[in-house]
């Protein structure tokens, strides 16, 4: 049973997964890192100096000066500039990923075309086996 695990870990496409797993995970630190703190202050100060972390609804109707506030007082929020942060996240995380596996198709060759398992026969044009001596349709000798 071990030597099976070990087989199966061992193969190629488990430590692929494994290794896109790990880096996407940083990758995803990255881009929320710079959803955050690169993209979202400049948007949010054109927009009169709004923090988007921050723009919730609470459900019980009391006013809360801030989303920490609210959850502390135990109000349950629907917090909606969470989830569009979230959104960016997604949105910039997939659209690096459309640019990754663009540029990875460029770099592979095309599959080579398989080669021809028949021929056409001279005289009938039927397509026979290319190791043919005579036509099965038209029984003609081939050469």
């Amino acid at each position: 049973m071990l030597n099976d695990f070990k087989t199966f870990i061992m193969r190629g496409n488990v430590l692929d997964l494994a290794v896109a797993v790990i880096i996407g995970a940083a990758f995803g630190a990255i881009v929320t890192s710079a959803v955050n703190d690169i993209i979202m202050p400049p948007i949010g100060m054109l927009l009169g100096n709004v923090d988007f972390k921050d723009f919730f609804v609470s459900l019980t109707g009391q006013s809360f000066p801030t989303l920490a506030a609210a959850k502390a007082a135990g109000a349950p929020v629907i917090a909606y500039g969470q989830f569009l942060n979230a959104v960016i996240n997604f949105l910039i995380v997939g659209f690096a990923i459309f640019l990754m596996v663009r540029a990875a198709n460029k770099l592979q060759k095309p599959a080579p075309a398989p080669a021809p398992l028949t021929k056409d026969c001279p005289f009938c044009c039927t397509p026979i086996p290319i190791p043919a001596k005579r036509c099965p349709n038209c029984t003609s000798q081939l050469g």
